[in-house]
């Protein structure tokens, strides 16, 4: 089959020849791949910034937000079965840890995370597990999807821990309308009667926040942190969920916050710096979200189903590799770009 594979850091990507996954488990399923979303931390997986996290051995194939068709399973599996239209949790879990058995799968102490430290799903077909699997609803395909299985389910895991502190009449301050960002804002504004501040340095990205749901733009020009506190009547926003993490954004969020505020991290790229004194004077509390559980992904397309949560996608075919990963570099991508094989 062929497979896209990363050959080395710092350098592009090659398309290969590889054998087709096979079964190795009771409880594996191989997939025909959808869809593959191309997030970016493939782009740090390229830099080699998870080289050490990952440990994983060169050449591999990445690719983490999956979705496709089952084509086989294993013999203990009765979940799915061959033909079954599925978005795959970006982790294989063993359902046997602690953490498993507290539903926090995202934690699992035996996980592998296929793109991460196994082969994923810029290919063909990929292997993943029977715990990993979730149907789609009739009116859903791979393609609509795909990228939900990450980007998605990270905007859908910080929303919902933002949704359950905030109140009507509160607000929320949403850091990046891209990729994540539109995600998030219709997970929020599904979840939370809370007034939504989007901030973006780009116009086109706080058009789609409007078309989604945001109540308020706000353009980051420098002065974004006094047009949020006009907003909310000096005082700060209640939550801010930061999509960037990088840039100065991160310091320009806490600006923004309420005493007694939550700081949701969900992007990366920079350190925090906040003196203790004003954690403590202020009693903010700053929050790091990885991914999301498998009933995150559950609730996502049961949003998603309703017509709640819509993904917007740059199409590729998996030829078009480079220029996916180029656009989405160079910030030209409107939402998710996403690889067809």
């Amino acid at each position: 089959m062929r497979a896209v594979r990363v050959v080395g850091y710092h350098t592009n990507m090659e398309m290969q020849d590889v054998d087709r996954p096979e079964l190795q488990g009771p409880l594996d399923v191989i997939v025909r791949v959808g869809a593959a979303g191309v997030c970016r931390t493939d782009l740090h997986i390229l830099e080699g910034q998870w080289q050490e996290k990952s440990g994983v051995d060169l050449p591999y194939t990445i690719g983490h937000e999956n979705a496709g068709w089952v084509e086989e399973v294993g013999d203990a599996v009765t979940n799915v079965q061959p033909g079954d239209k599925v978005i795959l949790h970006p982790l294989i879990t063993c359902g046997l840890c602690r953490a498993c058995r507290l539903g926090d799968d995202v934690h699992c102490a035996n996980n592998q995370f296929p793109g991460i430290n196994t082969d994923g799903g810029y290919a063909e077909y990929l292997r993943t597990s029977a715990r990993s699997c979730v149907k789609l609803a009739e009116n859903l395909e791979p393609a609509d999807v795909a990228a939900l299985a990450d980007a998605g389910l990270t905007a859908q895991h910080a929303s919902a821990k933002a949704a359950r502190q905030l109140r009507p009449g509160e607000y929320c301050v949403i850091i990046g309308a891209g990729g994540l960002g539109h995600i998030g804002i219709q997970c929020l504004k599904a979840m939370s009667a809370a007034t939504l501040i989007v901030v973006d340095r780009n116009r086109a990205a706080l058009d789609l926040a409007e078309e989604v749901g945001a109540d308020h733009t706000v353009l980051a020009d420098g002065s974004q942190v006094d047009r949020v506190l006009e907003l909310t009547g000096g005082a700060g926003a209640e939550a801010v969920i930061d999509y960037v993490g990088e840039g100065g954004a991160t310091a320009e969020g806490v600006a923004m916050l309420h005493n007694g505020g939550n700081y949701y991290v969900v992007g990366y790229g920079e350190n925090i710096d906040v003196p203790t004194i004003d954690i403590v004077s202020t009693e903010i509390n700053f929050i790091g979200n990885l991914v999301g559980s498998y009933t995150d992904l559950q609730d996502l397309m049961a949003l998603a189903a309703q017509g709640k949560v819509k993904l917007h996608t740059q199409q590729y075919k998996l030829d078009e590799f480079q220029q996916a990963i180029d656009d989405l570099d160079a910030g030209n991508v409107r939402g998710r770009a996403i690889l067809i094989p």
